[in-house]
């Protein structure tokens, strides 16, 4: 079977790669080797696209020296947007649901706030922010969003009563 470096229990793209099961899934997060290689593929595609893991621990992150080259590349091309994606749902499989919630808030903050991915913007709100497995912490995310998104009447992802009343 092809080797897929993020896999999950869907289909992807690779009609060759199939989907793990749960047993296997259990496997991985049970290999040290595993969950160590793991975390490297993390950084690496993170080092791709010009983000840095500052703390394995808690899953922070920053922009990397590379940045702005690596976030030209990410605005140019929409496909990077599927990868993020993926590997977004194969960090919540692997038992890393902190890192989900650090690199969606990462793009968040990098499409509504500093305004540097703009052809991000859409898959940060349609698809990153919903692979996030915690109810709670897709909660605060969307409304993070919410606070930023211009104009805010046009924001669609929750709905603006229940936001305003948010904590």
């Amino acid at each position: 079977f092809p080797f897929r470096l993020f896999p999950l229990r869907e289909h992807g793209m690779n009609w060759r790669a199939r989907p793990l099961t749960c047993q296997e899934i259990q496997a991985f997060r049970k290999s040290k080797e595993v969950m160590d290689r793991f975390i490297r593929a993390y950084k690496l595609m993170l080092g791709f696209y010009g983000i840095h893991l500052v703390n394995e621990e808690t899953g922070e992150l920053k922009r990397a020296e590379n940045w702005r080259e690596r976030f030209e590349n990410l605005n140019r091309f929409s496909h990077n947007n599927l990868r993020i994606t993926r590997i977004l749902k194969c960090l919540g499989e692997m038992g890393y649901e902190d890192y989900q919630v650090h690199l969606v808030k990462f793009f968040l903050t990098e499409t509504l706030v500093e305004e540097t991915l703009p052809n991000v913007k859409r898959s940060a709100l349609d698809y990153f922010l919903f692979t996030v497995r915690s109810k709670e912490k897709r909660r605060e995310l969307v409304h993070y969003a919410w606070q930023h998104f211009k104009p805010q009447s046009s924001f669609v992802w929750g709905p603006h009563d229940k936001l305003r009343k948010y904590r």
